[in-house]
């Protein structure tokens, strides 16, 4: 199939933690936005609803795709007749995820992702994810991953999107560091420049990955920083753009993107490889 080219929103929010109600209204209207500036596909921060390992996530999580968030995403992609790939958090029985959905312009869950590489202050608050999914779609296939899952050990979780026919990885995030941190004297983003680029330069995918802004105001990491800096990766494994780093650094990106078609399937990457 010929991927269409699109152009997507990279929102970077400020996400309040434990906040549902004043998070999902907000993400619904940068969402607004992004469609009054011709955006086929929107992207929010991991765990956009109550925050990253905020204590509220075992009472408040909602279902997917019944719970409340779910379904303000979903009837605000069908109303701008756009693509949402979002981080929630979600309940599922006793257990609790930390997830992502991409949602189609007819509001279908198209394609739903449960964390797999969670760092251990993760743990107490999320369950298990247990399998990796891509969604095919008019702009090509998406590969869903959430933040950490970007470097997993030998990106073996990104090649795997790859070797699944992913023409495009996008990944909520939620990108802290201490409160002291200078960005001046240590630059952010090394660490996803480094896990994005061999994976998207190997695989001829391109990757995005966007970050809330924000103070997080409770648990486990209570008064770091939640700083942007979301970052974007073409097809030749080359940063397209940077977010602005920053507590307060709320913003938009927009980025035009041109699926490459999948040069190689199967063990037919091998010898892609030995040409390059």
């Amino acid at each position: 199939m010929n991927a269409k080219p699109f152009k997507l929103a990279m929102i970077q929010m400020e996400v309040k933690g434990g906040e549902k109600a004043w998070n999902v209204r907000h993400a619904v209207e940068l969402i607004a936005e992004a469609a009054s500036n011709k955006a086929d596909v929107v992207l929010l921060p991991e765990c956009m609803d109550l925050g990253w390992t905020h204590p509220s996530s075992r009472s408040m999580a909602e279902e997917i795709p019944d719970g409340a968030p779910c379904q303000e995403l979903i009837e605000s992609a069908k109303m701008h007749a756009l693509y949402v790939c979002a981080g929630l958090t979600e309940k599922s029985g006793k257990d609790v995820y930390n997830s992502a959905i991409l949602i189609d312009k007819q509001g279908r869950v198209l394609c739903k992702h449960r964390k797999l590489h969670e760092l251990d202050i993760g743990h107490p608050y999320y369950a298990q994810g247990d399998r990796l999914n891509v969604a095919h779609t008019e702009f090509g296939t998406f590969g869903l991953m959430i933040c950490a899952d970007g470097f997993a050990k030998n990106l073996v979780l990104t090649r795997s999107l790859g070797y699944m026919g992913a023409d495009v990885i996008l990944s909520p995030c939620a990108w802290a560091v201490d409160a002291n941190h200078d960005n001046h004297a240590e630059p952010y983003g090394d660490l996803w420049r480094n896990s994005y680029m061999p994976v998207a330069k190997e695989f001829s995918l391109a990757i995005f990955g966007v970050s809330n802004v924000g103070y997080i105001n409770a648990g486990p990491w209570q008064g770091r920083k939640c700083i942007g800096c979301s970052l974007g990766i073409n097809a030749l494994g080359e940063e397209i753009l940077q977010g602005p780093y920053g507590v307060d650094a709320e913003c938009i990106l927009y980025v035009d993107v041109t699926p490459t078609q999948r040069p190689a399937r199967g063990t037919g990457w091998d010898d892609f490889w030995l040409r390059k």
